[in-house]
């Protein structure tokens, strides 16, 4: 039990954090819009989180996800203002394909420049990285296709935290492999009913 404890004292941030996303991420998966409030305050710990670990393309990602969360949370608020509730909206092929071709030269870009800084796992975690902003402006943008995303990123983030000792964070993203699912399931239904009306 001591040994428990002594790591969550360590970890505690990580903690936070840990709790923080996961509450976020389950109240999107049910389009309240308390949800970005609360990831806000996720991106601002797992912001400290891996700058300490020196997964600085993942540090650099909580910066944008501050801004793609103040974007959602503003997006998300005028769609309930107009229309009374969070709306699922289509994602068209030709934007779809530009988002991934998007997230492949991001990934390339920033891999190069997180080689020269010492970063750890720069290409894998900078690939990592430009498919979560991907996966962040569809969720914005309220695309189910977010949720497909954000599943193959985050089984792949399990392994590289796992790698680099962030055991919480590795059964986080585990849980948000879940939670995406449970999201594609309930965006989903939300489209199906939409269509029928």
């Amino acid at each position: 039990m001591s040994a428990i404890a002594s790591y969550l004292g360590a970890h505690w941030l990580e903690l936070a954090g840990f709790l923080t996303t996961a509450a976020g991420i389950w109240l999107t998966t049910r389009r309240l819009l308390v949800c970005w409030p609360v990831t806000l305050a996720a991106d601002f710990l797992y912001l400290v989180v891996f700058f300490q670990t020196r997964l600085f393309s993942d540090a650099l990602l909580q910066l944008f996800f501050v801004a793609f969360t103040l974007y959602g949370w503003w997006h998300w608020w005028r769609g309930v203002r107009e229309e009374g509730a969070v709306r699922v909206e289509p994602l068209r092929w030709p934007n779809l394909a530009a988002a991934l071709a998007a997230g492949a030269i991001g990934s390339l870009l920033l891999g190069s420049l997180m080689t020269h800084v010492g970063a750890a796992l720069p290409h894998l975690d900078a690939a990592l990285t430009s498919y979560s902003l991907v996966a962040s402006w569809w969720q914005a943008r309220k695309h189910t296709a977010n949720w497909w995303l954000w599943i193959v990123v985050d089984v792949i983030y399990v392994g590289e935290y796992i790698y680099k000792d962030l055991l919480l964070t590795a059964v986080l993203y585990a849980g948000l492999v879940a939670l995406a699912i449970l999201g594609l399931l309930e965006w989903r239904r939300a489209e199906v009913a939409a269509a029928a009306a």
